[in-house]
């Protein structure tokens, strides 16, 4: 395992791998990143790694001539990690070591949000207007040329940072200029300066989860998305199965194949991808080629019984993912995340009276004295509620109730 995110994704994976009888070594750059994320007074799971080395993991060149000492002393049968910043290095250590995985250059370009509109493009499969410039006169006769109101998006960031909803030149400036200001990403990883600037597209969004095992690309279903903070698009809470027509879903999950065979995922990739329904017809958000984030993959495995992260450790390994759907009991699951809306501490919030309501899968929240600040993405989520309902589609309506009364006792100062 090459890094990790520090979120569920980093419990879950380690997880996985130990309850398929695995073991794995753990390479990074930063041990520390880790130790810090987990609660006081316990042991992270990545720690449960066979070994952990120290790894320059941001010197790909370097990285590829080590990774092949260790094999031969470790002997891997596959390589993974969770953090996109990271699925690019994964690729190329993989097709270096012989091991299963999709292709480098497929992952890159999944990876790249401007060379993943190039090829779905080229593809000929529908999308937004949109063009890439670094220099501001290119970037503003560009944004005339599309129209405002308009999506400027960094091209090699995630989790919704800098994406923003653009409506005027002197927006334009604002977002160019932040971005200007951060050119290297969390994990110290030097940023392409250019910036994405795509049409605004109308409707609602959801997200296809697919396993792809030798040229097979299956769907295991479709998730919504609910998003607020404008004019960031932060992801404010999502419900597996999705509530759609049968149409809209089918239109979904053929617009996701196209796209995974459009960039070469068809194998070795457990893919996340997100979709608008727009009133004329489906578009391509993007392709994330790991597993979902902000617990999407539990949501699933509440309601079929597929576990996307056990499945992203047998794809690693090159071995058929157990998509096998079981009775959970559950007919919808959903998970809604309290955003904080201004900076300051954390005074108070109790969810004490609401752990146990009807329907309450997990609650998750932060501690008072935690440093707030407000949401521009979504890496600052003051916790969660996840719901589940054995009768229908009411989880969300469940989890955004929990999340009201939750909201009525926060106190930030």
């Amino acid at each position: 395992m090459v890094e990790s995110w520090v979120g569920s994704m980093s419990r879950l994976l380690p997880r996985a791998i130990r309850e398929g009888g695995h073991e794995f070594t753990f390479l990074t750059r930063d041990l520390h990143h880790y130790l810090r994320s987990a609660p006081e007074g316990t042991a992270h799971p990545l720690l449960g790694a066979r070994n952990v080395i120290t790894a320059d993991t941001n010197d790909v060149e370097a990285l590829l001539p080590e990774v092949e000492r260790l094999h031969g002393a470790l002997g891997f049968d596959g390589v993974i990690t969770s953090c996109d910043y990271y699925l690019p290095t994964v690729a190329r250590i993989a097709g270096r070591l012989g091991l299963p995985g999709p292709g480098p250059e497929a992952v890159e370009n999944a990876c790249r949000k401007d060379d993943t509109r190039r090829i779905l493009a080229g593809a000929g499969l529908p999308g937004p207007r949109f063009a890439v410039h670094e220099e501001w006169a290119d970037l503003t006769r560009a944004a005339r040329e599309i129209g405002y109101p308009l999506v400027a998006k960094p091209v090699d960031l995630c989790a919704g940072m800098y994406v923003r909803r653009v409506d005027d030149e002197a927006q334009l400036g604002e977002v160019v200029r932040a971005l200007a200001d951060f050119p290297v990403n969390a994990r110290g990883q030097v940023r392409t300066p250019a910036v994405l600037l795509e049409e605004l597209l109308d409707g609602p969004e959801v997200s296809v989860e697919t396993v792809s095992h030798a040229g097979t690309v299956h769907v295991v279903g479709v998730t919504d998305k609910s998003v607020g903070g404008a004019p960031a698009f932060i992801e404010t809470g999502h419900m597996f199965p999705a509530a759609l027509t049968a149409a809209d879903t089918e239109a979904a999950e053929q617009t996701a194949l196209t796209a995974l065979k459009a960039l070469g995922l068809t194998d070795g990739v457990v893919a996340h991808t997100e979709i608008k329904l727009t009133s004329a017809g489906p578009r391509v958000v993007e392709v994330n080629p790991r597993p979902a984030g902000n617990r999407i993959t539990e949501l699933v495995r509440h309601v079929t019984g597929i576990d996307l992260a056990a499945a992203f450790v047998d794809v690693a390994l090159g071995r058929a993912p157990d998509l096998r759907r079981t009775g959970t009991g559950l007919k919808s699951a959903a998970v809604g995340f309290l955003v904080p809306d201004r900076t300051g501490t954390l005074e108070a919030l109790d969810g004490a009276g609401l752990r146990h309501a009807d329907g309450v899968l997990e609650m998750q929240l932060a501690e008072p004295g935690k440093a707030v600040k407000a949401a521009g993405s979504n890496n600052e989520y003051l916790g969660h509620v996840m719901t589940g309902d054995a009768d229908g589609l009411g989880a969300r309506d469940r989890a955004e109730g929990l999340l009201a009364g939750l909201r009525a006792g926060l106190v930030i100062r």
